[in-house]
């Protein structure tokens, strides 16, 4: 079954962010997740302390932090404190690092640390000892983690080390491509498929003028594309999907100081076609049969990134018009 959730960008002011959760619980989300990019909007763990506080059953974390700008110790005992405050409704998004970690004029960290910084996140959330003498002695429990990943090497890894992986765009072509790695990773780890979790998370609009919809998220395969460019670094192109790396030829300097914004002056660069494979727009009834499409390739959560104007009205098109579709569907 496909569940459903929400990022926010945490701008202010913080009580939008609360009304926004309590919005998505109430039309049936399942998830709210928070972008941790602490130079460019609101600190995210102070922010989410107030989200569980007034919601009660929407599930709760970071789409995601990193292990650059935060030590793992230290987002340990705030996911472990978060836990206790909520109820056990917590979950982490972890990456490498991009917005978070560019401002500062930093590397996204290596995959090495990546993984070392989650083994030890999750052995200290649940009150276990590393090291042979760090423990946070009052936690207890277990916390689901998901890996943001994009080439071949960090999606094995996700599917290695990860409850969960995270994979920002919503071309079913790059999915399917993207989780035969995840696979071999996970069942290279001896660990059961079937209980994996699959998030897709992108921008989406319901609308029926197309060309509104595509003004409202072009930003989105704007963002996805830094991370492009850091895989053409790193890979021979010819080892990746065209789909994924031709319409970044022409990128122009990213402003990181307008990211994840509608209307960004650096967007111009992508083309429709990008817009309609790597997002989720259109008429309800096509928004719904594209996440059919995710459903059935195996994706579990669709993640809207919520950035859109309309918060609101995207919200309830989502919780009168879609999810209800998928309330009773095994895919």
């Amino acid at each position: 079954m496909i569940e459903f959730g929400i990022t926010l960008k945490p701008d202010p002011p913080s009580s939008s962010i609360v009304a926004l959760t309590r919005k998505a619980e109430e039309q049936g989300f399942s998830y709210a997740w928070l972008f941790d990019s602490h130079l460019l909007w609101m600190e995210p763990f102070s922010l989410l302390t107030l989200m569980a506080t007034n919601t009660s059953r929407i599930r709760l974390g970071t789409c995601v932090t990193n292990p650059c700008t935060r030590e793992a110790s230290v987002i340990a005992s705030a996911f472990a404190t978060l836990q206790e405050i909520s109820g056990g409704r917590m979950l982490m998004g972890i990456g490498r690092g991009d917005s978070a970690v560019r401002v500062l004029g930093k590397k996204p960290a290596s995959l090495a640390t990546m993984e070392q910084a989650t083994h030890e996140i999750r052995s200290l959330v649940s009150g276990e000892m590393i090291h042979g003498t760090l423990q946070i002695k009052w936690a207890h429990g277990n916390m689901p983690i998901f890996v943001a990943a994009y080439g071949p090497q960090a999606l094995r890894l996700a599917g290695r080390i990860g409850d969960g992986v995270i994979l920002q765009f919503a071309d079913p072509h790059l999915i399917q491509w993207s989780l035969q790695f995840v696979r071999q990773g996970c069942e290279e780890a001896g660990r059961d498929w079937s209980r994996f979790q699959v998030m897709c998370a992108a921008a989406s609009y319901v609308s029926d003028d197309l060309e509104c919809a595509r003004a409202q998220v072009r930003w989105f395969p704007a963002l996805v594309s830094n991370h492009v460019l850091d895989l053409i670094s790193r890979y021979s192109i010819e080892n990746l999907p065209p789909e994924l790396t031709s319409y970044v030829r022409n990128r122009p300097t990213y402003d990181y100081q307008q990211h994840c914004q509608v209307g960004a002056l650096h967007v111009d660069f992508v083309p429709d076609e990008v817009i309609d494979r790597f997002c989720v727009i259109g008429t309800a009834q096509q928004c719904q049969q594209r996440i059919e499409e995710l459903a059935n390739l195996g994706v579990t959560q669709f993640n809207i990134y919520l950035m859109t104007k309309d918060k609101e009205r995207t919200l309830d098109a989502y919780g009168k018009e879609i999810i209800p579709a998928f309330s009773y569907t095994q895919y």
